[in-house]
């Protein structure tokens, strides 16, 4: 059976640390990056385990400002 997989990428400079993206993860892995500040002034979203991603695209669907987008690839 084929398994769905993604890369997940953010334009930090972009994120306005709102966390909405942190809410819809099924998988518990888009998380907001304590360890540094963007332009904005803002902690930006990243993935703590992208080897987890489903590549649902929840995330990128509820970004209000498009910062993140998602490859989904199926793997044999």
């Amino acid at each position: 059976m084929a398994k769905a997989k993604g890369k997940v990428t953010f334009r930090e400079d972009r994120c306005k640390g709102c966390e909405l993206c942190t809410t819809v993860c099924p998988v518990n892995i888009v998380v907001m990056n304590r360890e540094k500040i963007n332009i904005k002034g803002y902690y930006p979203a990243t993935v703590s385990d992208m080897d987890k991603c489903i590549g649902c695209a929840n995330c990128a669907t509820i970004c209000p400002d498009t910062v993140i987008e998602v490859e989904r690839v199926i793997e044999k």
